[in-house]
């Protein structure tokens, strides 16, 4: 595992994993959050030379979705994990993460805060996972149908799994 890409809807894990296996390994973590928002969660223009740049080091573990560098980043990849809990186990992990951020005022990417104002809007995490779990687990199932040559996919569902999932490897496959 040297270039590793961490998938899966808002409120999996993505970055917790993504922050310990790159710890692990000892190589940089990309979070593809931080590098599309600016201050003021405005998209960065820069964001595809961002990722372009960052995914062209030879080591690394990347967390995200997003459409616009997805088949980049996928390419590159040796190892890509799809984090899949049922959308019951997102949702309270979500829950839990929005509700320490708008409580404890953390600071995001670029300063950026989560703001109470926010909750109801259509794209605010807790609704974008809420409506994208039955398209990734559709989107990601077909691809994880037909693994790119050289590439390991990992599907891990529950925490125990993926709490475990480094310390096994190279010794985990699981089938879709």
């Amino acid at each position: 595992m040297r270039r590793v890409l961490i998938v899966g809807v808002s409120g999996s894990g993505k970055s917790t994993l993504a922050r310990r296996l790159a710890a692990t390994l000892s190589v940089p973590h990309i979070e593809l959050d931080e590098l599309r928002h600016g201050p003021g969660w405005v998209p960065r223009p820069t964001f595809v030379d961002d990722v372009d740049a960052a995914t062209a080091a030879p080591t690394w573990v990347v967390d995200g979705n997003y459409s616009a560098v997805q088949d980049l980043i996928w390419a590159r990849a040796d190892t890509v994990v799809w984090l899949d809990p049922p959308r019951w186990l997102a949702q309270w992990q979500l829950l839990r993460r929005t509700a320490g951020r708008l409580l404890l005022r953390r600071r995001l990417w670029n300063g950026n805060r989560e703001r109470w104002r926010d909750l109801p809007r259509a794209d605010h995490p807790i609704r974008w996972s809420w409506r994208r779990h039955p398209i990734y687990r559709q989107r990601y199932g077909e691809r994880f149908a037909a693994p790119g040559p050289g590439q390991t996919f990992v599907r891990l569902h529950r925490r125990r799994e993926i709490e475990v999932w480094p310390a096994g490897w190279p010794n985990w496959h699981e089938k879709p």
